[in-house]
C-alpha cells in the first residue's frame, strides 16, 4: 500500500510539476528547435551563395578569355552588388583590371583595383590590388603615386616585391640613391625565393649610376 500511494504521489507530483513548468519546456523545445533550423539555415544559404558566386565566376573567366569587356562589367557588377564580401568579388575586380589592361583601358584598370583596395583593407588581395595598381601607376608615368602607397610601411610577405616596385619608382623620379636602397632591400627579403626575379634586381641595381655608389666601391 505505501508503495502504491508513493507511485500514486510522484504521479501527481509529476503531475504539479508539468502544469507549472510544462509551457516552458515546451517553449524551450520550440526555441531549440528554431535555433538549429536558423543554423541550419543561414549554413545552407551561404553555401548556395557560394554556389552562385562560383558560377558566375567561371562565367566572367569565359568573357575574360574572350576579350568581352561588355559581358565581364556586368558579371563584375553582379558579384560586387551580390556577393561582395566573397573572394569571388575580389578576384573578380583583379580579373577585370587585367583585362582592361589588355585593351588598353589602363585608367579603368586603375579605377577598379582602386576600388578593391578600398574594399579589402587588412587582407591580401588588398596587398595584391596595391601591387597591381602600382605597376599601373608606373605605367602612367605617376611614380610619385606609388611612393606615397608603399614608402616606409611595413609589407610583411610582400616586402621583396614591393620593394622593387619601389626602386622602380625611385628610378623614374631621379632618385637612384633611394632606388639602390630599394632593390637590395628587394633581394634580401626575397630570401632565395621565388617571389621576385633576383637576378634582373641585380641587373637594375648594375644600371643605376654609378655615383649613387659608396667611393671605394666607385674606384674598384
Amino acid at each position: 500500500m505505501d508503495d502504491l500511494l508513493s507511485e500514486k504521489e510522484q504521479i501527481e507530483q509529476m503531475r504539479t510539476w508539468w502544469s507549472e513548468y510544462g509551457n516552458y519546456v515546451i517553449g524551450g523545445i520550440v526555441l531549440g528547435a528554431m535555433v538549429l533550423f536558423g543554423i541550419n539555415h543561414v549554413r545552407t544559404s551561404k553555401i548556395e551563395a557560394q554556389q552562385a558566386a562560383s558560377i558566375l565566376y567561371d562565367d566572367l573567366t569565359n568573357f575574360v578569355v574572350d576579350g568581352n569587356v561588355d559581358e565581364a562589367e556586368v558579371i563584375v557588377a553582379m558579384l560586387s552588388a551580390d556577393f561582395g564580401e566573397s573572394s569571388y568579388a575580389a578576384q573578380s575586380k583583379l580579373a577585370m583590371a587585367r583585362l582592361y589592361m589588355d585593351q588598353n583601358r589602363d585608367q579603368d584598370a586603375a579605377d577598379i583595383l582602386t576600388e578593391l583596395v578600398a574594399a579589402n583593407a587588412n587582407t591580401e588581395f588588398n596587398q595584391v590590388g596595391r601591387i597591381r595598381l602600382a605597376k599601373i601607376f608606373l605605367y602612367q608615368d605617376k611614380a610619385a603615386a606609388v611612393v606615397e602607397m608603399f614608402e616606409g610601411q611595413e609589407e610583411g610577405a610582400f616586402a621583396a616585391r614591393i620593394a622593387e616596385i619601389l626602386g622602380d619608382a625611385y628610378v623614374a623620379l631621379d632618385r637612384s640613391a633611394d632606388a639602390r636602397d630599394a632593390y637590395q632591400r628587394a633581394l634580401a627579403e626575397s630570401g632565395g625565393g621565388a617571389t621576385v626575379d633576383q637576378q634582373f634586381v641585380q641587373l637594375k641595381l648594375l644600371d643605376l649610376p654609378v655615383d649613387v655608389f659608396p667611393n671605394d666601391e666607385a674606384t674598384e
